[in-house]
């Protein structure tokens, strides 16, 4: 089990604990950002997340240390660790295993939405993330779940001729954009071609989630020569 720094003193002496000794903290997915739970820390289980790699809360209902995962087995490794301008709430990047935080068995607590209650049937239990991981969950519903008339699956059932065919035509015309400086045209050209990537991912079964810990790994590597 891998294991971050050890916070440094400066850091702990500026968080503000409540009065019962308690500090919220927000697990948030360490590649593309989503928000999966909020919970309770105190100071035991702050340093025991730190020294095992894996986030231990504070349970207020039982009052007692609760590690994530320990019965169900969704544990949260953590790989970073931010507090607020207040220093009154935590921010924990972490790797969620199995893609479970909630006690639900959804990947998120944070699942439900007043917002365009019409559409509430559509959009339930999606969890908020980034533009990119949102758009590939679509293009996977869509491989499991064809749509008459859509375009995800026209290139999906046509396979990789199209596919890449569609791929080297969008590339070439990011290129043109950029040889023409229309910064307009370049960003549409540039989503077009990241569209395109995201289905032939997906034909071939890999998810956009590994093309994210493949850029995560690449930070602070050594430069290319």
């Amino acid at each position: 089990m891998s294991k971050i720094q050890p916070l440094s003193q400066e850091f702990i002496s500026k968080l503000r604990f409540n009065d019962d000794g308690l500090i919220p903290a927000i697990a948030q997915d360490w590649l593309d950002g989503a928000v999966l739970m909020m919970a309770w820390m105190n100071h035991e289980s702050l340093d025991l997340t730190i020294s095992t790699g894996e986030v231990h809360y504070w349970s207020r209902s039982r009052s007692e240390l609760w590690h994530k995962g320990s019965s169900s087995g969704h544990t949260q490794v953590l790989k970073g660790i931010r507090c607020d301008c207040d220093a009154d709430v935590l921010l924990l990047s972490i790797q969620q295993t199995g893609n479970i935080a909630c006690h639900t068995g959804k990947r998120s607590c944070f699942y439900i939405s007043d917002m365009n209650r019409e559409s509430n049937s559509k959009t339930l239990n999606k969890t908020p993330a980034d533009a990119f991981s949102e758009l590939f969950e679509v293009i996977q519903h869509r491989k499991l779940n064809p749509e008459e008339g859509s375009y995800t699956n026209k290139l999906l059932e046509a396979g990789d001729n199209k596919i890449l065919k569609k791929i080297g035509e969008e590339a070439a015309e990011f290129v043109m954009a950029c040889m023409e400086n229309d910064k307009g045209s370049i960003a549409n050209e540039a989503a077009d071609l990241i569209f395109h990537l995201q289905v032939s991912l997906a034909n071939h079964e890999v998810r956009w989630e590994e093309v994210l810990k493949v850029i995560a790994e690449r930070r602070g590597a050594p430069r290319r020569s």
